[in-house]
């Protein structure tokens, strides 16, 4: 019984991970992804908010 189940779950096992290919297409997406946010973040309107958000925060009296 025990050998039965072990077969089973070596054999469910032999497909993990990913292919290189699979990498490859994960990489060009983090990476797609990444330009995304940088052009986001360094876009006119997300910069001037954020650079209020600091102002406000470093104003703060203590």
């Amino acid at each position: 019984m025990f050998g039965r189940w072990w077969a089973r779950v070596r054999a469910a096992g032999a497909d993990r991970g990913m292919s290189t290919a699979e990498y490859a297409v994960g990489t060009l997406a983090a990476c797609a992804f990444a330009a995304v946010l940088y052009k986001l973040v360094t876009s006119g309107p997300v910069a001037a908010a954020l650079r209020s958000v600091l102002q406000r925060a470093l104003d703060v009296p203590f």
